[in-house]
């Protein structure tokens, strides 16, 4: 008789990797959808590129690598998903490829693939192509159907668009990357994510919660506090990005204070940097920190340890 012993957990689950991954693009639908008709031919065409690009990517570095190829999961579908979503309409395809690229084979694959990678890719990707051709990360296009035909707006980001209503915001009748621009597509998905259990309502609600509030501490105006929640990509980094299983906090008060200091990151750039929108950096940063969140401040786990009296 032979004893056979395994490794840690031997609870079995039926959600697997691809599950999740599909849920989640389930739930990216709405916004993609929003942001497609908001800017036409040119928003599908940067997502197509994005995320083929980075499926293209995994899989061949994957087979160069010898590795067994696992482009089925979806995660670089995911990946190449969100990046696209977070780039301008007017993206120049090679630029759109660049970013893919980076974010699966130096975030993603580079740190041991799916599950060690520190930092979330497409975010990572993001603030590269940011820095390296700002130009085009911040041209940005009016929606169509915000005013007569297309035009061009110089802006560093949506958030100096300062004549667009609440509903306007909410709606997503503003210049913006493709994702973020409609909230109410945002929230249709973060909807789904919950009622499915893909993702926990720690990290966006408090996310939200601490941006909305310190912008209202530090800026004085309560419309001011609405505008913030609903300008850039608050929404959409809160719900899609933060969330993310690798790069976020395990333990539930890790959660919490990874989200609330990710706010007043986020809140800090806004109000006191050079750089008008936060949320990329400071969702990186807390990136880079959780492991510490998770280290200090634990979960107690399996019950808890009886003290032995002494005699």
């Amino acid at each position: 008789m032979s004893l056979r012993i395994s490794t840690a957990p031997h609870v079995h689950s039926p959600v697997t990797t691809q599950r999740l991954m599909l849920y989640v693009l389930i739930a990216l639908l709405p916004a993609a959808a929003a942001g497609i008709y908001a800017f036409g031919f040119s928003a599908l065409l940067v997502l197509c590129i994005a995320v083929a690009s980075s499926m293209c990517a995994e899989f061949v570095w994957q087979k160069v690598a010898k590795q067994e190829v696992r482009v089925g999961d979806l995660s670089a579908v995911v990946t190449g998903l969100i990046l696209g979503l977070n780039l301008p309409a007017t993206a120049p395809w090679w630029m759109v490829v660049i970013g893919s690229v980076f974010a699966i084979v130096i975030v993603k694959q580079l740190f041991g693939g799916l599950g060690d990678n520190f930092l979330n890719p497409a975010l990572a990707a993001r603030a590269v192509l940011l820095a390296s051709w700002p130009v085009h990360m911040t041209h940005y296009v009016t929606p169509t159907f915000f005013q007569a035909g297309v035009d061009a707006v110089a802006t560093a980001t949506p958030l100096a668009t300062k004549g667009a209503s609440l509903m306007e915001l909410f709606l997503g009748q503003i210049p913006g990357t493709i994702g973020e621009v409609s909230k109410a597509a945002i929230l249709i998905g973060f909807v789904f994510l919950l009622c499915t259990g893909t993702i926990q309502w720690r990290i966006p609600v408090i996310l939200v919660g601490s941006v909305f509030c310190w912008t209202w501490v530090l800026g004085g105006s309560l419309n001011g506090a609405l505008m913030a929640i609903l300008s850039g990509g608050v929404l959409f980094g809160a719900v899609f990005m933060a969330t993310d299983y690798v790069t976020s906090p395990i333990a539930p008060f890790a959660q919490i204070v990874y989200a609330f200091l990710a706010g007043l990151i986020i809140v800090l750039i806004r109000q006191y940097g050079s750089y008008p929108e936060g949320v990329t950096y400071g969702i990186l940063l807390m990136n880079i920190a959780s492991p510490l969140l998770d280290r200090f401040l634990p979960q107690r786990i399996y019950g808890y340890q009886k003290e032995v009296k002494k005699a």
